[in-house]
């Protein structure tokens, strides 16, 4: 993907973030803190019958952080609690550069570089871990 498309992609999630809003008591809340920067994010999931219906997210972040999450919880949505596992696994892999299915990242494939820049490596990760956690640790795998 062309530097200039992925600069676009980034930036447009970040200053039009579409998910990012304060949602109900019918969501879980996931907080995730980067401690060595200003990121952190509470994180809202709605799930139900396994499925994750709804997401949303507010705080304070770094452009990475910001436009990572919203890509992410866009693409969560409407997928099994198993199929959104599969998709973090898969952006934690390309993150870390290693063997990744490309075709299940769609926009979260602007930070496939991020390697390069370790010290983005906590800010493009950081929700998505966030998410996993909270995923496996309720048994929703």
């Amino acid at each position: 993907m062309d530097k200039d498309i992925k600069r676009s992609i980034i930036l447009d999630n970040y200053q039009n973030s579409n998910m990012k809003h304060t949602s109900d008591d019918s969501y879980v809340k996931i907080n995730t803190r980067n401690v060595s920067c200003i990121d952190n994010l509470d994180i809202y999931l709605k799930i139900r019958n396994n499925i994750i219906i709804d997401a949303s997210f507010e705080g304070e972040a770094c452009v990475i952080s910001i436009s990572s999450t919203n890509i992410l919880i866009n693409m969560l949505i409407g997928k099994t609690c198993k199929e959104g596992i599969n998709i973090i696994n898969n952006y934690l892999k390309m993150i870390n550069e290693e063997e990744y299915d490309k075709d299940l990242l769609e926009d979260l494939l602007v930070f496939d570089d991020t390697s390069k820049q370790p010290s983005r490596i906590k800010c493009a990760t950081l929700s998505a871990n966030g998410i996993k956690e909270y995923l496996e640790k309720e048994n929703h795998s």
